[in-house]
């Protein structure tokens, strides 16, 4: 320009690039006012296509084997799978102590039948034809207890001139069962000399005081027990005051009684104390003989230790012997009483 002042070219190329600027806001400007600016459409390039191939023949199906049907086996229930399970040991069982031993007896006790015994005291004594001619009062034994005679009362006329005679006793037939009178004197038997009898050492039993071996009293005899083999079984004790005031008769076995010479006499002895007395079942005349006898003193600790059955067969042992002595009675029983 003709008259001016020509620009620097840094100012040139400035005021050419805010030129620029300026152009392209205002290009901006117009898309918005005007819509988005459609994109530039490229040319896609088109791939080449292989062409199709023949279609295959589809091959046919192989001919499958088939083999007979078989029977469908039935399956088997499976075991069920148990595991052993460990079992643990028991705990130790601890043993109870033993219980204490029983206390030793204080009685045996047999029991005798009526059918089998008869009381000799006030039976009446017949001929065998059936006479009655007195009755029984008294027995005399020896020493060794064996029956030696029978004191009978001999009857007189309306009671008058009664006397009493000892006879024999194997002059005597006895029949416990017998509803009349239960003994028969033998005919031919003649009476005894109370002088003879007298000489040997005897004893009356009929009321006779029967003691302990240390003197103490056990009871009066008010009866004797006789079987139909004419042996004595029982004797029958008042211990009336000896363990109560109240009247009490009890049975005692035979074979229990011992015969002791004192004071140049026999006396019967019998070692019961009171307390087995008093166990003692009483004695009726209508109900079975229960008859006692003193049980055999206890066995020692030790022996008993080294031998467990030892006692209980010296018991056994004891009651067998004293029943045996006794009589092995027919209907007859023996058991221990504590």
């Amino acid at each position: 320009m003709s008259g001016g002042f020509s620009l620097p070219a840094w100012r040139q190329t400035l005021l050419a690039a805010f030129a620029l600027l300026a152009l392209l806001a205002l290009s901006g400007c117009s898309s918005l006012l005007w819509g988005t600016r459609q994109a530039p459409i490229v040319e896609a390039t088109v791939m080449p296509v292989e062409a199709a191939s023949a279609p295959v023949a589809a091959s046919a199906p192989e001919p499958v084997e088939t083999e007979a049907a078989e029977p469908e086996q039935p399956k088997k229930p499976k075991k069920p799978v148990v595991k052993p399970h460990k079992v643990e040991p028991p705990p130790p069982v601890v043993a109870p102590p033993p219980p204490p031993p029983p206390p030793p007896p204080l009685i045996f006790v047999r029991t005798i039948e009526r059918s089998y015994a008869r009381t000799l005291l006030d039976s009446e004594v017949q001929k065998p034809d059936g006479k009655v001619v007195g009755r029984a009062v008294d027995m005399i034994a020896d020493a060794s207890g064996k029956p030696r005679e029978v004191v009978v009362n001999l009857q007189g006329f309306l009671g008058v001139g009664d006397r009493k005679v000892n006879f024999a006793w194997n002059a005597f037939r006895f029949t416990p069962t017998a509803k009349s009178a239960p003994i028969t004197l033998n005919p031919s038997a003649a009476p005894v000399s109370p002088a003879k009898s007298n000489a040997g050492m005897l004893v009356p039993l009929i009321d006779a005081t029967v003691e302990r071996s240390n003197g103490a009293k056990v009871g009066r005899v008010i009866d004797v027990l006789i079987d139909a083999s004419a042996q004595p079984q029982a004797v029958v004790l008042d211990v009336n005051g000896i363990v109560s005031t109240e009247r009490r008769t009890i049975a005692a076995n035979w074979s229990a009684l011992r015969f002791v010479a004192k004071d140049k006499e026999l006396h019967p002895q019998l070692d019961l104390s009171d307390a087995q007395i008093n166990a003692a079942p009483p004695y009726a005349s209508d109900k079975p003989i229960r008859a006692v006898s003193p049980a055999p003193p206890a066995a020692p600790a030790a022996a008993a230790a080294t031998a467990p059955g030892a006692s209980t067969g010296s018991a056994a042992a004891s009651a067998s012997a004293s029943t045996s002595a006794a009589g092995s009675a027919v209907g007859s029983s023996a058991r221990a009483v504590r």
